[in-house]
């Protein structure tokens, strides 16, 4: 199959972007900014159509709603927490993920997150997540963390036979998150990604620095899951 990198400004009037966006309180700290899930619809789309693919990746980077929330949800109460979509602007990652929707002829992938916690710096974001399970005990930023698995359940409900793709890349820093996740994940098929080789549970991230290897992880995603 020939891959053409499709530009963001192309893809954004092929698709549209809806995400479930909040503050979470927990004790002790301030109330986090967060995101929970993220809908990627084809705007041609028949209506609610089912996922096509569930992606989980690290954090939902610098991925904003359009207007800003102000819905908080406290930790002990989130495995009650409702899910309102509003349209939201998109990352540079998201982009990625609808490049392999074009190419595999998909109109609806969710994205899910190892944590909700909004930060576009992955050194940053993994020095907060783990000062904020140290300093109160908590994991529910993570929709893989027991009291969400009600929430998880539903977010990874999808087509017969369709992938859960995990693309949360390869830090050492994410392994308690990881192996969460991974634990979640087990009686789940199929869950595929691009494996660092001898690396378990570690799988490249959508987005690499040089361009050459965005194109690649496009082309090599696309090849994985036509081989399936």
């Amino acid at each position: 199959m020939a891959v053409t990198f499709i530009p963001a400004s192309s893809l954004k009037q092929q698709y549209r972007v809806l995400g479930h966006f909040y503050w979470l309180n927990v004790q002790g700290t301030e109330p986090l900014k967060c995101r929970s899930v993220l809908e990627i619809t084809h705007k041609d789309a028949s209506c609610n159509p089912e996922a096509d693919a569930v992606f989980v990746m690290m954090n939902p980077g610098s991925s904003r709603p359009i207007d800003e929330t102000n819905h908080l949800v406290d930790s002990c109460r989130i495995s009650g927490m409702m899910t309102q979509l509003v349209p939201t602007v998109p990352d540079t990652t998201q982009y990625q993920v609808m490049r392999v929707m074009h190419y595999s002829g998909w109109e609806h992938v969710r994205v899910l997150n190892l944590s909700d916690l909004r930060d576009p710096q992955s050194g940053s974001f993994a020095e907060r997540f783990v000062r904020l399970e140290e300093q109160t005990g908590s994991q529910v930023h993570s929709i893989f963390a027991p009291e969400r698995s009600l929430e998880l359940e539903k977010h990874l409900s999808r087509k017969s036979k369709a992938p859960i793709v995990c693309a949360w890349g390869v830090s050492d820093n994410l392994n308690p998150l990881i192996e969460r996740a991974t634990g979640m994940l087990v009686s789940e098929s199929p869950v595929m990604g691009l494996a660092k080789p001898g690396q378990h549970g570690k799988y490249f991230h959508p987005l690499p620095s040089l361009q050459r290897q965005k194109e690649q992880w496009v082309r090599q995603m696309l090849e994985q899951l036509n081989a399936t």
